[in-house]
């Protein structure tokens, strides 16, 4: 089945005792605010100026900090699977978005968006 994927976040992943300086730290680096989710208030971001990538940082409730990317689809089963036969695994379903392990053992996440926003000219096409 055609479905569509892209990468579209950068996120890290920031212990709680290093929050607020790192979300300082990457505000200045970036030279925007990252605004805090209201549907998700562990997370604050932005789109970065310029460009179709966004930063976000990531409030862990435990563990080291680490960066990960999130990859969004149309499809999310269908990326899982593809990914699946390329070596990834499944380490977790958390909200509506699945928590993977590349074949490194690096994290990332495959977060469902909505249909009709990703096609041919903004996104990558799977047959």
């Amino acid at each position: 089945m055609v479905h569509y994927s892209k990468l579209l976040k950068i996120v890290i992943d920031v212990p709680p005792a290093e929050h607020d300086r790192e979300l300082a730290f990457w505000s200045a680096a970036t030279g925007q605010p990252l605004a805090q989710f209201d549907r998700h208030p562990e997370y604050h971001g932005a789109a970065l100026h310029g460009q179709d990538l966004w930063l976000l940082i990531q409030r862990l409730d435990e563990g080291q900090g680490r960066v990960h990317i999130d990859i969004h689809t149309d499809d999310p089963a269908a990326d899982m699977a593809r990914l699946e036969k390329l070596g990834a695994e499944l380490v977790q379903q958390a909200h509506s978005w699945q928590v993977m392990r590349d074949p490194a053992g690096l994290l990332f996440c495959i977060i469902p968006e909505r249909p009709g926003t990703l096609n041919d000219t903004n996104a990558q096409r799977w047959d």
